[in-house]
């Protein structure tokens, strides 16, 4: 038996044993996560020599090597300088990865410690043995062309492989998988017909593991199967993922689709499953990207449906300063309040922008 522990310093001697190849082996799993999470950073030269220096000083510890992959405040505006027009973007992926660093690597406590991070408790040996594994990771993809620049990319993905957290691409591709009806269905749509462009309906997770959909996630299922059998919007989105209780495998739209086609008979091609967002922000945020595949409007409002309480929320003050402190922008405006469980939301594009500083719902 092979200690996990010593992962890290075997990695070298394992790929001296294996016969060169005429072209690395790519790994498209990786290469998804690389494009989602950092898009503006994949191909780009980041390497720089006192990076070099730093990474190399570390041999095959694994600790140290993940505090020295972490991007400095100058050598990421050293970055910034570089990419031109793709600064801002080139900024926000440097902060998000070296995030991803720190949380998988170092033991920072994340954004939502109940619901992300790894599950190996920081000083623990299997949190040493899970960094251990994505360093053996990452050396043995140093090659991949999926990968490309600076080791920190390459370990970043590594750790967020070995901790098992790919949600950010797990339904990928969405349109084939899920909602390749609705898509269709809405090419050469007269969206003028109908007041709101779609109904969304939020995921409301169950408090136990063995439930696939709670209580109030039926009702917000009910709210959104009434208007759209009023003929209030052509579609619905259902929007939530895996989220409550954690390591739940109950996805919230998954089963809010399953209870609109079962239970109302809402055709499939009317809803557009949207299994990311795990929280309200981002529900908001991540139906207005279905919208923008889709081709609808934006500027048409949507119809938001969820039990009064969270609807009381969304109409706060309170969740503005959120999106301002969590997203870095509005992903829509919050409009009028036809019912106490309903609110108009108007989307905006700028939640195209992608933000791997939650590298599970980016």
């Amino acid at each position: 038996m092979v200690r996990r522990g010593a992962a890290a310093l075997t990695a070298a001697a394992l790929l001296a044993a294996i016969p060169a190849a005429a072209a690395p082996v790519r790994d498209a799993h990786l290469a998804a996560m690389a494009g989602r999470l950092f898009p503006s950073l994949r191909g780009r030269t980041l390497a720089g020599a006192v990076r070099q220096r730093r990474i190399a000083d570390c041999a095959a510890a694994a600790p140290c090597l993940v505090e020295a992959a972490i991007w400095r405040d100058d050598e990421r505006e050293a970055l910034a300088r570089d990419a031109g027009a793709a600064a801002d973007d080139v900024r926000r992926e440097v902060d998000g990865l070296n995030e991803v660093l720190r949380v998988y690597g170092v033991g920072k406590l994340p954004r939502y410690p109940l619901i992300d991070g790894s599950d190996e408790a920081f000083g623990s040996a299997g949190f040493a043995a899970k960094v251990a594994d994505a360093v053996m990771l990452a050396t043995m993809q140093r090659n991949d062309p999926a990968v490309t620049g600076d080791p920190s990319l390459s370990l970043a993905l590594a750790l967020l492989d070995a901790n098992g957290k790919d949600a950010a691409i797990a339904f990928e591709p969405l349109g084939q998988r899920y909602n390749a009806g609705a898509i269709a269905k809405a090419r050469g749509m007269d969206w003028s017909r109908f007041r709101y462009s779609a109904i969304i309906a939020l995921g409301v997770g169950p408090e136990d593991i063995a439930t696939p959909l709670s209580a109030r996630g039926k009702a917000n299922v009910r709210l959104a199967a009434d208007a759209f059998d009023q003929g209030l919007a052509p579609f619905i989105i259902v929007s939530g993922s895996a989220v409550h209780p954690r390591d739940t495998p109950h996805v919230e739209a998954v089963e809010m689709r399953r209870a609109l086609i079962d239970r109302f008979g809402i055709p499939a091609d009317a809803i557009i499953v949207e299994p990311y967002a795990r929280h309200t922000t981002t529900n908001l945020r991540n139906a207005t990207r279905q919208l923008i595949v889709l081709g609808a409007p934006l500027d048409r409002d949507t119809l938001v449906v969820s039990n009064t309480a969270h609807i009381d929320a969304i109409a706060s003050p309170a969740f503005t300063a959120r999106n301002q402190r969590e997203l870095g922008y509005q992903p829509g405006r919050i409009g009028s309040r036809p019912a106490p469980n309903a609110i108009t939301f108007r989307p905006d594009a700028a939640s195209r922008r992608v933000d791997p500083i939650d590298p599970l719902d980016p």
